[in-house]
């Protein structure tokens, strides 16, 4: 049986239950977190324990972050997942229950917390190997990307017209730049320079992409952090995404057209290994 957190305590997920005028339902008035663990252990959690805290200090809801650490490792517990490969856990705060209105409620109220905890798995490496598509798609998000909201209409909308258009990805294009994927940040290979977007209002800080530019230096990868234009794409020796569960994800090809040699590519590779292997100096407590 699922364990999920509500509110104070840890129920089954059935017996969850959140009001219908919780702001979160009526105005996406919310952030969220999603937090990997590997074999049980956390990954990063005070790098995702800052966010959270700095994106409920952006919203106004007054919430304490670290509830993150307990409830994660709490829930990891609970629902047997010690041993778990992989897997992770979803943790959402929204400013609470009050009648609908634009402005906050006037009268204080507590937030709503909600998390639950699962096991995902890795892609083969065959699957892996083979790398993803992905398809171009506007970017019609708000101004404060930033800000790790549970407002992803326009995410949802644009990784459906990335599949409808038989695309695994999407990559949002604003102003001719290539900002980020709908699910992942976003990178490219230039001249034998790893690219990504620097960290602005119009981008999140991904947890993964801090540790990618970290192994990235420390092997000795040269990394740029600047805009992307999209004319760049088509000659781009390599494309990839990274993200939590997506970790460091190969893209082969965009809107049809194949990425290099339209398979993953060295450096993406040897990204991955890098990755993975600060993964497991994590899990060995180094």
């Amino acid at each position: 049986m699922t364990t999920v957190y509500l509110n104070g305590e840890y129920i089954p997920l059935g017996e969850a239950k959140i009001s219908v005028e919780d702001r979160g339902f009526m105005l996406a008035d919310g952030v969220y977190e999603v937090t990997s663990f590997y074999d049980g252990v956390p990954f990063c959690l005070d790098r995702h324990v800052e966010r959270l805290r700095r994106g409920l200090a952006c919203m106004r809801i007054p919430c304490d972050a670290d509830i993150l650490d307990r409830v994660s490792r709490e829930l990891i517990a609970r629902n047997g997942l010690t041993e778990a490969p992989t897997s992770m856990v979803y943790l959402q705060i929204t400013r609470g229950v009050a009648p609908r209105s634009h402005g906050f409620p006037k009268e204080p109220v507590s937030p709503t917390v909600y998390a639950s905890a699962k096991a995902w798995e890795r892609p083969t490496p065959q699957r892996w190997s083979q790398g993803y598509s992905a398809a171009t798609v506007p970017d019609r998000r708000w101004g404060r990307v930033d800000i790790k909201t549970i407002c992803l209409l326009p995410n949802a909308l644009a990784t459906q017209a990335a599949l409808d258009a038989g695309a695994d990805d999407a990559i949002l294009i604003k102003d001719g730049v290539a900002i980020e994927g709908s699910l992942h940040n976003f990178w490219a290979v230039l001249d034998g320079i790893v690219v990504t977007h620097p960290l602005t209002q119009g981008i999140l800080a991904g947890i993964t992409r801090s540790v990618v530019l970290e192994v990235a230096r420390e092997n000795g990868i040269r990394v740029e952090e600047r805009p992307i234009q999209v004319e760049e794409l088509s000659a781009a020796e390599e494309l990839f995404f990274t993200g939590t569960t997506g970790e460091v994800r190969p893209c082969v090809s965009v809107d049809g057209r194949p990425v290099g040699d339209g398979e993953a590519g060295p450096v993406t590779r040897a990204l991955s290994r890098a990755f993975l292997k600060r993964v497991e100096r994590v899990k060995a407590g180094r």
